[in-house]
C-alpha cells in the first residue's frame, strides 16, 4: 500500500510540474505577440489584456515555484509536508492580480476623458484569435491535471485563464466596434469591464486560499463519502470526530471508529486497515488517521459539533437524494 501510495503522489508530481511548465511557455509567448499588437493598434483594451498576460506570467512563475515547494516530501521540521506553499501562492496572486486591475482602471478612466482612435485593428484581432485557441489548449490540460491532483495551486492558475477567453473575446468585440463604429469611448469601457473580471478573480482566489490556510473541511458531499465507506463494514458500529483538511495536493482525513469492546486488538486493527484502504482508494495519496473507541463508552469527543456533524450529514445527503414513486 505504501508503494501505491508512492507511485500516486509521484504521477501527481509529474503532472503538476508539466502543467506549471505548459502555463509559462503559453504566458510568455502571449506576452510578446500582444505586446507587438499593443504597440501597432495603441488599444486600451488590448493594453489590459497585455497587462493581464504579464499577470499570467508572474502568477505561473509564482505557481511553478509553490508547486514545486509543495511536491517538497516531508522533513523533520514539516512532518505534515510543504502543501501549505500553494494557497500561499494563491495569496499572491490575488494580491498581484488585485493591483492590476486597479492599475488598468486607472488608466482606461484617463481614456475616458480623452478617448484615442484604435489603429491597424485587424492585428490586434488575428493576435486575440491566436490567443484564444492557444489559451484553450491549456486550459484544457489543466483541468484534466485538476481533476488527477487536486491541485490548489494549478487550479487558480486555470480560473485565472478561463477568464482570459472572455477577455480576450471581449477585445475582439472591442476592436471590431472601434473598427466599424467612430466610437472611441468604447475601446477604454470595455477595459474597464475587463477590470473588473480581474478583481472578482482576484477575490475568488483569496477567498480559497485563505480557507486552505484555515484548514476548512473538505466539501459535504466528500465527508458524506467518507461516512459512507467507513459504515460499509458490518462491524462498525458508528463514527465520530470526522475531521478533514487538504494541504496543497495531500488530503487529512482523521476520524474515530466504534467497535464491539470485547473485541481483540488485532481484530479491530485488521478492520482499521480495511478502513483506511478503502478510504485511500476513494481519495489517492491521503493520510488517514483512525481512532478505534469501544462502542457506547460515554466520553467526551473533540468539539460537541464533531459527533454531530456525521449524522447531520447524512441526514442532508438522504433529504437530497430524489424520492422514488
Amino acid at each position: 500500500m505504501g508503494t501505491q501510495r508512492s507511485d500516486t503522489r509521484d504521477q501527481s508530481a509529474r503532472l503538476m510540474r508539466r502543467a506549471t511548465y505548459a502555463s509559462v511557455t503559453v504566458a510568455m509567448t502571449l506576452v510578446v505577440a500582444k505586446l507587438v499588437a499593443w504597440v501597432l493598434t495603441d488599444s486600451v483594451a488590448l493594453l489590459s489584456t497585455l497587462i493581464d498576460s504579464l499577470i499570467d506570467v508572474g502568477a505561473s512563475l509564482v505557481t511553478l515555484l509553490a508547486v514545486r515547494e509543495a511536491l517538497t516530501p516531508a522533513d523533520e521540521e514539516h512532518r505534515f509536508g510543504h502543501g501549505k506553499a500553494e494557497p500561499l501562492a494563491g495569496l499572491g496572486q490575488a494580491a498581484f492580480i488585485a493591483g492590476s486591475g486597479i492599475f488598468l482602471v486607472i488608466e482606461a478612466a484617463g481614456r475616458l476623458t480623452a478617448p484615442l482612435p484604435v489603429q491597424r485593428g485587424e492585428i490586434g484581432i488575428a493576435v486575440m484569435v491566436f490567443s484564444i485557441l492557444a489559451t484553450i489548449g491549456l486550459v484544457a490540460y489543466q483541468r484534466r491535471v485538476i481533476a488527477q491532483t487536486k491541485s490548489v495551486a494549478i487550479s487558480a492558475d486555470s480560473l485565472h485563464y478561463a477568464g482570459d477567453l472572455l477577455i480576450n473575446l471581449s477585445v475582439i468585440v472591442s476592436l471590431g466596434l472601434a473598427m466599424t463604429v467612430d466610437l472611441p469611448i468604447l475601446d477604454p469601457l470595455f477595459a474597464i469591464a475587463i477590470a473588473l473580471w480581474l478583481m472578482k478573480n482576484a477575490w475568488t482566489i483569496g477567498a480559497n486560499s485563505v480557507n486552505l490556510l484555515m484548514d476548512r473541511e473538505l466539501p459535504p458531499e466528500d465527508r458524506v463519502r467518507i461516512i459512507k465507506l467507513a459504515l460499509e463494514n458490518p462491524r462498525v458500529f458508528d463514527i465520530h470526530d470526522l475531521r478533514t483538511r487538504s494541504s496543497g495536493p495531500q488530503t487529512f482525513i482523521q476520524l474515530n471508529v466504534e467497535l464491539d469492546g470485547e473485541m481483540t486488538l488485532s481484530a479491530s486493527h485488521a478492520i482499521v486497515t480495511e478502513i483506511e484502504n478503502r478510504l485511500r482508494a476513494a481519495f489517492p495519496g491521503a493520510e488517514v488517521l483512525i481512532h478505534q473507541d469501544p462502542a457506547g463508552i460515554q466520553e467526551d469527543h473533540h468539539p460537541d459539533f464533531a459527533y454531530e456533524d456525521t449524522s447531520a450529514l447524512l441526514e442532508a445527503d438522504a433529504a437530497s437524494q430524489p424520492r422514488r414513486l
